[in-house]
C-alpha cells in the first residue's frame, strides 16, 4: 500500500492510495467545516449545504447529476459531522474522471436554485422531525448540549427546523464561499488509479475555488451538567459522560482501548455486568469522541424504567473498577478488536478514503497503518488504568436522560459517585 500526496498550485491537496487488485475506485472531497463552525443564527447550514450541493449546477440539473453517476453503475453521497463535511463517489476504475468532474462541479458551480432550495428545506425539516422521533438521537443531542452549553460544538448538526426553513440562497452561497477554499479541502482517491493521472484530473477540475479566509475561533470548553426530559416511551435512554481528549493527545489510542474494553463488544465489562449478569439493559455501550481541541467519553444505556435505580450505581462501580485494575487478557482482547478493525478497513477503498480524509484535515499527514499498530501494541494495562483515572476521576460528569425517568437518581447523587 502506497500513499502519495501532491499539492496543487492553489494549495489543494490531492491524496491517493493505489489498490491494483480492484476494478473499482472511491473518490471523495473532505472539507474542514461542520456544525461547530456555525453561529447560533445559522445552525444547520452546513448540513443543508451538503444536501443542496446535489441539487443542480451551472452544467447539470439535480436529475442529471444522479443519472450520470448511476448510468455507469456508481453512487454518490455525502455527510456532515461536527467538524467535517464529506462528498464521495464509488465507481468503476475507468469512470474516475467522471467522479472527479461531478464532485468538482457540485462544489464549485452549484446554483442553489430557489425552487430546489424550497423543496430541500422541506426534506431536511422532515429529517429533523424523524430525528426528533428517534429517542436515542435526541438523547445524544441533549448530551452534546450539556457537555458544551452555549457553544457551536454543543448544537445539533441538523439545526432547528424553524431556522432551516428560512435559510436563503445567499446564506448558503456565502457560507460555501467562506469555508470551501483549497486550504480547507483535500481530494482523496483510493482504488485502481494512478496518482499522477488522478492529480491531473483534480487540477483540471478544481480550478475555481475561492481564496482562503481567516479561521474562526473554535475553542471548546467542556462544562458538564444535567438534562432530563420526561416522555411517554417504552424505554428510558441515558447517556453518562466525562471530559475526554483531543485527537493529538498522547493518550488517544489508549482511550480507544479503554472504550473497547469497557463497552465495545459482547465481552466488554459493561455488556457483561449490565446486560448479561444483571439484565438491566438491552443496549449498552461506551464511546470516545475526539475533536481538534477536546473530546468526550461516555456510556449509553437503553433500559426499562424499573431498572433505573440500579443502573447508574452499577455503571459508576464499573467505571471506578477500571481505574484500579485491568488484566492483560482484557487489554489483549481490546487491542485485537481495534487492530482487526483497522486491517479490515484496508480491504475497502471507501474506508481508505475516509481514513485519509480525516487524517489530512486533522493532522496534516497520512498516518501509516504500521505506525498506528505500533502505538496500539505499546499500550499496557497500567496505561489504561492511568487514563481511566484521568477521565473518570477529574471531571464533572454529564448526564442526559429521556423517557420514563422518574426513578433516575438525582444529578447531585450521580456526581457524588465521582467526587
Amino acid at each position: 500500500m502506497t500513499t502519495e500526496i501532491s499539492t496543487l498550485p492553489n494549495g489543494l491537496r490531492v491524496v491517493s492510495e493505489n489498490m491494483p487488485h480492484l476494478e473499482t475506485a472511491s473518490v471523495g472531497v473532505w472539507v474542514d467545516v461542520g456544525a461547530r463552525y456555525e453561529s447560533a443564527e445559522i445552525n444547520g447550514v452546513s448540513h443543508l449545504l451538503e444536501h443542496m450541493a446535489f441539487k443542480g449546477t451551472e452544467r447539470r440539473s439535480a436529475l442529471e447529476i444522479a443519472e450520470e453517476i448511476e448510468a455507469v453503475g456508481g453512487h454518490v453521497n455525502a455527510y456532515t459531522s461536527r467538524e467535517q463535511t464529506a462528498y464521495y463517489c464509488k465507481i468503476m476504475k475507468e469512470d474516475t474522471g467522471l467522479a472527479v468532474d461531478i464532485l468538482a462541479d457540485i462544489l464549485q458551480h452549484s446554483v442553489f436554485a430557489e425552487d430546489e432550495l424550497e423543496r430541500e428545506r422541506a426534506v431536511v425539516i422532515q429529517e429533523i422531525a424523524q430525528a426528533h422521533d428517534t429517542p436515542d438521537d435526541v438523547v445524544f443531542d441533549q448530551f452534546q448540549k450539556i457537555v458544551y452549553p452555549d457553544q457551536p460544538l454543543g448544537r445539533s448538526i441538523l439545526g432547528p427546523a424553524e431556522q432551516v426553513a428560512n435559510y436563503s440562497r445567499d446564506v448558503l452561497a456565502g457560507y460555501m464561499a467562506r469555508h470551501y477554499s483549497p486550504l480547507n479541502m483535500v481530494v482523496i482517491g483510493a482504488g485502481r488509479l494512478d496518482h499522477q493521472d488522478f492529480t491531473d484530473m483534480v487540477g483540471n477540475a478544481f480550478d475555481t475555488l475561492p481564496p482562503a479566509q481567516p479561521a474562526d475561533d473554535l475553542s471548546a470548553n467542556y462544562r458538564g451538567g444535567d438534562m432530563r426530559t420526561s416522555k411517554d416511551l417504552e424505554q428510558a435512554h441515558l447517556v453518562l459522560g466525562f471530559d475526554g481528549i483531543p485527537y493529538d493527545d498522547d493518550d488517544f489510542y489508549t482511550v480507544q482501548l479503554l472504550s473497547t474494553l469497557l463497552g465495545g463488544g459482547m465481552s466488554s465489562r459493561l455488556f457483561q455486568e449490565i446486560r448479561e449478569r444483571r439484565g438491566l439493559a438491552y443496549s449498552v455501550f461506551s464511546f470516545a469522541s475526539s475533536y481538534v481541541d477536546g473530546g468526550v467519553f461516555g456510556v449509553y444505556c437503553g433500559t426499562g424504567p424499573d431498572k433505573l435505580q440500579e443502573l447508574t450505581p452499577v455503571i459508576a462501580d464499573e467505571l471506578h473498577k477500571v481505574c484500579n485494575q485491568v488484566s492483560d487478557e482484557e487489554v489483549a482482547r481490546a487491542r485485537a478488536q481495534i487492530k482487526s478493525g483497522l486491517m479490515m478497513s484496508l480491504e475497502s477503498s471507501s474506508s481508505r478514503c475516509e481514513r485519509l480524509g480525516r487524517q489530512l484535515l486533522i493532522f496534516g499527514r497520512a498516518i501509516p497503518i504500521d505506525e498506528m499498530v505500533a502505538e496500539i501494541d505499546a499500550i499496557t494495562a497500567e496505561d489504561i488504568v492511568r487514563v481511566a483515572g484521568r477521565i473518570f476521576e477529574r471531571s464533572r460528569p454529564s448526564l442526559a436522560a429521556l423517557g420514563p425517568i422518574s426513578d433516575l437518581e438525582t444529578y447531585d447523587r450521580v456526581a457524588e459517585r465521582f467526587a
